[in-house]
């Protein structure tokens, strides 16, 4: 689940972003949600390692644990507000709102609040990533094709996404997205004829403008949701779950 998006982010730091090509991630549409499948899930919500999928926003559990109360990391964390106090989630990372004192309030402990079931290729958690930069999103998929397809992609915007602000920090005028000629532009985009050659349906994601998150906030895991969704996930933590062109059985 998290190998690939390592993998994934190991090939970019060596060989540069680049996005993958659909054609080469096909797979068929319907799996069989009884079959036994070797999927990695938590016994619990608080034991999933969400540093491998957000590492911009989570330490690796064996550096949290260590981490000490009093400690201040400078972080860029935004503030939000799950359930549980700082013992129970101890990877979270500590935000631009930490007292002086270093203490960790449970409004600045990141957890993921947007679950796509079902994602796909990942169309709706790119478009939706700039739209709520500070809102961790997850796409949940049961395809292993489709999963590698996104992590890579994911990892890829990520990876242009660096290089224009290292650009930026460099001197070089970088353009940042606007957001409201970018909706505007893609609902006039959906009156239009499809041109079936190109690799998105609509957005694929930016790749020479700076986006608000820069596809920090956006990953992708293969679970059989079915049987595990609960694994992941404690009691009230979702504020948004997507289930779009859903088939015509339960996902």
């Amino acid at each position: 689940m998290a190998g690939e998006a390592s993998a994934a982010a190991k090939e970019v730091a060596q060989n540069g972003p680049k996005l993958p090509q659909k054609r080469y991630f096909r797979q068929r549409a319907h799996v069989n949600i009884f079959n036994d499948m070797p999927l990695e899930y938590p016994v619990r919500p608080s034991e999933q390692d969400w540093s491998k999928l957000y590492p911009a926003y989570f330490r690796p559990i064996e550096e949290a644990g260590e981490v000490q109360q009093s400690e201040v990391a400078d972080d860029a964390k935004r503030p939000m507000s799950p359930s549980g106090t700082t013992e129970q989630a101890p990877q979270a990372k500590r935000g631009p709102g930490a007292s002086s004192a270093g203490e960790l309030s449970p409004d600045q402990l990141a957890k993921v609040e947007f679950a796509d079931i079902g994602c796909g290729y990942g169309g709706l958690l790119v478009a939706l990533s700039p739209l709520y930069p500070s809102t961790l999103m997850v796409g949940m998929e049961i395809r292993s094709k489709v999963v590698d397809y996104l992590q890579r992609r994911v990892v890829a915007l990520r990876g242009f996404q660096s290089d224009l602000l290292k650009r930026k920090e460099a001197g070089e005028s970088i353009e940042w997205v606007d957001i409201r000629s970018k909706l505007k532009q893609e609902i006039e985009d959906l009156s239009k004829p499809l041109d079936p050659n190109t690799e998105e349906l609509h957005d694929n994601g930016e790749t020479e403008r700076l986006v608000p998150g820069h596809y920090e906030n956006i990953a992708a895991m293969r679970i059989n949701c079915q049987k595990y969704l609960p694994n992941f996930f404690s009691k009230g933590q979702l504020s948004k779950i997507f289930v779009l062109f859903a088939d015509p059985h339960f996902k």
